[in-house]
C-alpha cells in the first residue's frame, strides 16, 4: 500500500497546487502545460506517476507488503489454500493495475506524437519555434476594419485576436525565416515599419525586412486605426495609438515566444480540397478570363488547402499553418463584436484539440489559418439574393429591381452569422486536421529569402519583346463605392460601372479635384471616383512604395503579396513563380503558396481581363489594369535571384516613409472619465442570472461597467469575462471559459456620454458538466485625479446558478 499512499498524498498535493495556480491566472499568452479541466489533470497525474520517486522503488514492494499484511491477518483463521488464493488475487490485482497504468501512459504518449520518426529520417532538419500572443486591442468606440463602414464600431467581444509566429532556421548556415499570421484585417505599412523597429531594437539584424513576413487573416471584425495613409485613416476615423500598439506588441511577443522555444524538428506538407466553403462573388469578372485558361480548372475558386505540419524530432506536434482562399466575412457588417471570424474559429478548434485541458490562447501548439488569393472569394455560399423579394441578383451589377444594389446581399450557410462562421470554420478545420494527420511528404533544403521595395506607381512591364506598358498612380473607381455582395456600399453606386456618373464626378471635383488626363488614360476603362495618387494632404492617400518578398524553405516558396489577389490572379502568380524557380534547375520541383495581405495593403489585384468588367475588385485595383503583370514580373525577379544565388545583386529599392504622428489625425475623441448611476458601484448587477439552466440554453447577466478601452490602455487585463464552475471538493472556482471561448459573448452598451453596461452571454454547450457556476466580468474605470487620469480595476460577479443536463441528451 506504500505505492498507493505515495500517489494519493504526494501527487494529490501537487495536483491541488496545480489547480490553485491555474485559477489564480485568468489568462496567458502561451503555456507549456494546462490543467483547467479533467483531461488536463489526468495528464498531470500521469506525469506525476512517471516522475515520482515512489514509482520504481516502492512498486516492487507493494506485492510483498500486501501479501504479508493479508497472511498475518489470516494465519489464525485461514487455511493454507485460502492464503495462497488471497496472495494470488492480490498479485493479479497489482499486475492488472500496473498494466492499466502502462497502457494509459503509452496511449497518452502516442496521442502526443503526430508523426513517428522514420527508420531512416532525412539527414536535414530545422530549428523550429512557434509562438502565439494576444493582439486584440480596443473593444469599444472605434470602427472595425474591413467593411469601411464608419458606423460599424466595436462594442464588445466575440473571440480574441491572436498573432501566430513561426520561425524556421537552417542549422548549417543559421539562415532563418519568420512567417507571422495575425487575426487582423490586413498588415498596414505603418504596422510593419513599427514591428520591424521593435525587432531591430530587440534582435539587431537577426530579424528584419528581408526574412520576416507579416500576413493578416483578413477578418473584417478587428479594430482599425493602425494606418498612416489618409484614405485608410478616413474610413477608420484616424490613427489610434492604443490600437496599433496592441497589434505591434502582440506580433513582437509571438515572435519572442517562438524565438525562446526553438527546438530541432521537421516540416511536412500536404494538400487537399475543402468543399462547400467558398464561392466566387464576381463570377462575371472571372468569366472574362480566356476560356482556354478557365478550362484548366474545375471551379471558379480555389478549393485547395495547403497544410504545413511542424513536429519535433520525436514526432510531437509543434504547430501548423494552413492556407485556404476565403474571405473571413461570415460575420457581416451588422456585427459590432471583435471576432476572428471563420479562419479564427478554425485556429480555435485546432488549438483546443491539441492543447488538452487549456483555455483558448493557452498551450504550446500553435495553429494558423492564413490568407491567400481570396480577392473574389466569399464564404456566403447561399449566394446573392434580393433581401426584400428573395429573388436571385446574380447579375453583373448585383442589382435588385426593387431597392437596387443595397438589397443584393449574399448569406452564409447558417441561420445567422455566428452559425455561418462556425460551419465554414469547422469545414476548413476538419480538412486541415485530416491533412495534418496524414502528411508524409517532408520539406527539406536550405532557407532563402528575397525582398525589395518598389514604387508601384512607375513600373514598366515587358509584356513581350515589342510591347511595354506601365502601372499608374493609384485610383479608385466608381464601383469601389458600391461594395460587394458581402457588404454593400452606399447611395446609388453599382458594380460593373465603366461609365461613371456625372453627378458624383461633379461632387468629387468640388471636394478633391478631377484626376489628371494622364492618370485617367492610364486607368481606363476604370471611371475614376478618387485619384488618390494625386492627393497628398495631410499625407498621401495611398502608399506608393510597396514590399515584394519571397521566402523559401527547401522546395516550398511563400510569396508574400501586398493585397487581395483574385482567384485567377493568384493562379497566374503561382504558376509564374513556380516556372521561374524550376527553369534554373537548382531548386527542384517547387510548391508555391501565395500569402495574402502581407506587409502593406494595396487593395485588390485582378487580371487584365477581369479589370475590364470593373466590378468592385477591379475598381479597387489601384495601380491600373497592368498591376498583376507588374507583380508577376517583380516576383519572378525575386525567384530568379534566389534560384541563381544572386540575391545580393537585387536593388533594395526606395524605402517607404514613416510619417510623424503630428501628421496623422484621429477623429476619435478620448473617452471621458467613467460615471455610474447614483448609489451604485462599477460591477453591480443590473440583470442577474436565473437560478437554474439546462445545457443548450443561454445564460445572460448585465453589469454596470466602464469603457472597455480603459483596460487596453492600462495593459492590465487578459480577459474581460470568465465562466467558472464550483469544485465541491476544494470549495474553489475553476475557470471553464474566458472571452476567447467560442461559447461566450460580451456586449458593451454605451449609456449617454460616460455611462455604460455590459451583458455577458454564455451559450451552454451540451458537454457542460452539471454543477454550480458563476460568471465574472473584469474591467477598469477611468477617473480624473488632479491633472491626470487613473485607471482602477473592478470585478463584477453574478449570482451562482446550477446547470443540469437537458433530458434525452
Amino acid at each position: 500500500m506504500v505505492l498507493l499512499k505515495c500517489w494519493n498524498v504526494q501527487c494529490e498535493l501537487q495536483v491541488m497546487k496545480k489547480r490553485l495556480e491555474s485559477r489564480r491566472s485568468r489568462g496567458s499568452s502561451q503555456k507549456q502545460a494546462c490543467g483547467h479541466d479533467g483531461s488536463g489533470l489526468l495528464q498531470f497525474w500521469l506525469n506525476c506517476i512517471r516522475q515520482h520517486p515512489c514509482r520504481k522503488e516502492q512498486r516492487r514492494s507493494v506485492v510483498s507488503l500486501q501479501v504479508y499484511a493479508m497472511s498475518s491477518h489470516c494465519r489464525k483463521s485461514c487455511s493454507t489454500l485460502e492464503i495462497v488464493f488471497i496472495a494470488l488475487f492480490v498479485m493479479m490485482t497489482v499486475v492488472a493495475l500496473g498494466l492499466v497504468i502502462l497502457v494509459v501512459i503509452g496511449i497518452q504518449e502516442d496521442s502526443n506524437s503526430d508523426t513517428k520518426p522514420t527508420d531512416n529520417p532525412s539527414h536535414s532538419y530545422y530549428m523550429i519555434g512557434v509562438g502565439r500572443a494576444d493582439c486584440t486591442g480596443p473593444l469599444s468606440d472605434l470602427p472595425l476594419m474591413g467593411y469601411a463602414s464608419p458606423d460599424q464600431t466595436a462594442g464588445g467581444i466575440h473571440t480574441r485576436l491572436y498573432s501566430r509566429a513561426f520561425i524556421i532556421v537552417e542549422p548549417e548556415s543559421g539562415k532563418r525565416a519568420v512567417f507571422v499570421s495575425s487575426d487582423i484585417g490586413m498588415v498596414s505599412q505603418r504596422l510593419r515599419l513599427e514591428v520591424m523597429q521593435e525587432l531591430k531594437n530587440g534582435y539587431g539584424d537577426l530579424y528584419g525586412q528581408d526574412n520576416v513576413v507579416l500576413s493578416g487573416t483578413h477578418t473584417h471584425s478587428g479594430p482599425g486605426g493602425y494606418f498612416q495613409n489618409t484614405l485608410f485613416m478616413v474610413t477608420s476615423k484616424g490613427y489610434f495609438k492604443p490600437s496599433i500598439r496592441a497589434i505591434v506588441n502582440g506580433i513582437v511577443k509571438s515572435i519572442d515566444i517562438a524565438h525562446e522555444n526553438m527546438k530541432a524538428g521537421r516540416i511536412f506538407i500536404n494538400k487537399g480540397e475543402v468543399e462547400n466553403s467558398n464561392m466566387n462573388r464576381s463570377p462575371h469578372s472571372y468569366l472574362n478570363n480566356p476560356q482556354s485558361e478557365r478550362n484548366r480548372y474545375k471551379a471558379n475558386t480555389d478549393k485547395d488547402i495547403v497544410v504545413l505540419k511542424f513536429v519535433d524530432m520525436d514526432g510531437h506536434g509543434l504547430g501548423t499553418i494552413s492556407w485556404f482562399a476565403v474571405h473571413p466575412v461570415s460575420m457581416n457588417n451588422s456585427n459590432h463584436l471583435v471576432s476572428s471570424d471563420n479562419m479564427g474559429y478554425a485556429s480555435y478548434l485546432f488549438e483546443q484539440e491539441k492543447n488538452i485541458g487549456c483555455l483558448p490562447g493557452e498551450g504550446s501548439f500553435v495553429a494558423a489559418f492564413a490568407s491567400t488569393n481570396l480577392g473574389d472569394v466569399s464564404p456566403n455560399t447561399k449566394g446573392p439574393h434580393c433581401i426584400n423579394t428573395g429573388e436571385s441578383c446574380e447579375n453583373v451589377n448585383s442589382y435588385c429591381p426593387v431597392g437596387g444594389n443595397s438589397m443584393c446581399i449574399a448569406m452564409g450557410p447558417g441561420n445567422d452569422m455566428f452559425e455561418s462562421t462556425q460551419i465554414i470554420g469547422q469545414n476548413i478545420y476538419t480538412k486541415a486536421k485530416e491533412l495534418y494527420q496524414t502528411a508524409s511528404r517532408e520539406v527539406s533544403g536550405p532557407v532563402h529569402f528575397a525582398h525589395q521595395w518598389v514604387n508601384m506607381t512607375d513600373v514598366t512591364v515587358e509584356l513581350n519583346a515589342t510591347h511595354r506598358v506601365k502601372t499608374c498612380k493609384p485610383s479608385l473607381g466608381h464601383s469601389f463605392a458600391a461594395g460587394t455582395i458581402d457588404g454593400v456600399g452606399a447611395f446609388n453606386f453599382t458594380q460593373g460601372s465603366t461609365d461613371g456618373d456625372p453627378f458624383w464626378d461633379e461632387i468629387r471635383d468640388m471636394l478633391v479635384g478631377p484626376p489628371s488626363n494622364e492618370t485617367a488614360d492610364c486607368q481606363k476603362p476604370k471611371p475614376i471616383l478618387f485619384c488618390t495618387g494625386e492627393l497628398s494632404k495631410p499625407v498621401p492617400w495611398h502608399p506608393d512604395i510597396v514590399d515584394v518578398q519571397i521566402i523559401t524553405i527547401g522546395n516550398l516558396a511563400i510569396v508574400a503579396v501586398p493585397g487581395e489577389f483574385t482567384t485567377m490572379s493568384g493562379r497566374r502568380l503561382r504558376e509564374a513563380v513556380k516556372t521561374e524557380f524550376e527553369s534554373h534547375g537548382t531548386m527542384g520541383e517547387m510548391d508555391v503558396v501565395v500569402a495574402g495581405l502581407s506587409n502593406v495593403y494595396t487593395h485588390y489585384i485582378t487580371t487584365f481581363e477581369e479589370y475590364q468588367v470593373q466590378r468592385y475588385e477591379s475598381a479597387s485595383t489601384i495601380y491600373g489594369p497592368h498591376t498583376l503583370s507588374a507583380y508577376i514580373q517583380l516576383f519572378r525577379g525575386l525567384a530568379r535571384a534566389i534560384a541563381q544565388n544572386s540575391i545580393g545583386n537585387l536593388p533594395k529599392g526606395p524605402e517607404p516613409p514613416f510619417y510623424s504622428e503630428d501628421l496623422l489625425f484621429s477623429l476619435l475623441a478620448d473617452n471621458l472619465a467613467d460615471s455610474k448611476p447614483v448609489n451604485t458601484s462599477f460591477g453591480d448587477v443590473i440583470k442577474d442570472t436565473m437560478p437554474l439552466y439546462r445545457t443548450g440554453e443561454v445564460v445572460e447577466v448585465t453589469f454596470i461597467s466602464a469603457n472597455l478601452r480603459n483596460s487596453v490602455e492600462s495593459r492590465a487585463l487578459q480577459t474581460f469575462l470568465t465562466v467558472e464552475r464550483l469544485d465541491n471538493f476544494t470549495s474553489t472556482w475553476s475557470i471553464i471559459h474566458n472571452d476567447a471561448s467560442w461559447e461566450t459573448r460580451l456586449y458593451w452598451n454605451k449609456k449617454g456620454l460616460a455611462q455604460s453596461n455590459v451583458t455577458v452571454s454564455w451559450y451552454i454547450p451540451q458537454a457542460a458538466k452539471p454543477g454550480t457556476y458563476r460568471i465574472q466580468h473584469f474591467g477598469h474605470y477611468k477617473q480624473r485625479q488632479g491633472s491626470k487620469f487613473i485607471f482602477t480595476p473592478y470585478t463584477a460577479t453574478s449570482s451562482v446558478f446550477d446547470i443540469l443536463k437537458t433530458q434525452g441528451l
